[in-house]
């Protein structure tokens, strides 16, 4: 991935299924393939994951906004991903879902380990990622937008759980987060019957956070809530984030006490005088990045 640049504030990376800016400290990465519906096939997920990596080992960026282009946001896993998988020879072991043999099954586990791992990545990430939907968000991308931590969508944005409806269980984490976001019974409703929840529903359930008449708009708000984001200090915003998650799988009093661990990790008499000061001189703070990291393995 090339990431050279002449300015140390804004740049872009242009990918086979993706492109990616960064300026102001907001990342903004964008699906760039509306005549395939911004469906996810190997390529996508290989790129989706090395933007993840990058941004989560850099310091520049403060928070990250998805968004697409066209009428659909994503229309989810392409088909043929799943078909050159059924046609290949079971006996060569590199099939995508090999079901002819125990072995194959065996291997189903490991493959989807990877493929979920690269969604998980958005919801592990160091900062926040606020996701900006419009028209169909559809199977795998219900998967990528819960593991967001905001998301607006269009008014004519829907949701819908497609796996189920080409007889597979959906597989990439929207019913393991789906239901910590809406009640029980809708996700249930809309796993088992593959119909579409529509934005002003998905709203409703609070699904998202806004709904907007239009693209244009949606975008300016979540670039909008981005910039007032990467205004904080980032670490106060990465320890924000790992209390929240961390509170939403736990007890009250388990949550409690990691919030202890995590404020005394992180506090800054510095950062709190530099935000007081800001507010009071109306202005905006002037906090450290976080730490740039660095792979063990050297990579």
């Amino acid at each position: 991935m090339n990431t050279a640049h002449t300015q140390s504030d804004a740049h872009a990376d242009v990918l086979t299924c993706f492109t990616l800016s960064i300026s102001g400290h907001i990342a903004h990465l964008v699906l760039n393939k509306p005549q395939a519906l911004n469906t996810m096939h190997p390529t996508f997920w290989r790129e989706l994951d090395g933007v993840l990596t990058q941004l989560h080992r850099g310091k520049e960026a403060r928070v990250l906004v998805i968004s697409s282009t066209g009428k659909h946001f994503s229309a989810g896993m392409a088909l043929e991903t799943f078909s050159v998988g059924m046609a290949n020879d079971a006996s060569d072991g590199d099939g995508l879902m090999d079901d002819q043999t125990p072995e194959g099954r065996a291997a189903i586990f490991d493959k989807l380990q990877d493929i979920q791992s690269t969604f998980t990545k958005i919801e592990t990430l160091r900062i926040p990622v606020i996701a900006a939907i419009q028209g169909g968000c559809i199977g795998g991308a219900v998967d990528m937008v819960t593991a967001c931590c905001i998301r607006y969508a269009t008014a004519d944005a829907f949701f819908c759980i497609q796996e189920i409806n080409i007889g597979l269980v959906a597989d990439v984490g929207t019913l393991q987060r789906l239901p910590k976001l809406i009640p029980l019974g809708v996700v249930k409703e809309l796993a088992y019957t593959g119909r579409r929840l529509g934005a002003a529903k998905a709203l409703g359930y609070g699904l998202v956070n806004e709904v907007f008449d239009t693209q244009d708009a949606m975008l300016a708000a979540a670039l909008q809530c981005a910039a007032e984001i990467a205004s904080k200090p980032p670490v106060a915003i990465w320890g924000t984030k790992q209390v929240v998650h961390y509170a939403r799988d736990h007890s009250v009093d388990d949550a409690l006490q990691q919030i202890g661990w995590v404020q005394g990790a992180i506090w800054s008499n510095a950062h709190v005088g530099e935000a007081v000061a800001a507010m009071k001189e109306k202005r905006v703070g002037n906090y450290p990045p976080l730490a740039g990291l660095r792979s063990f393995a050297g990579q």
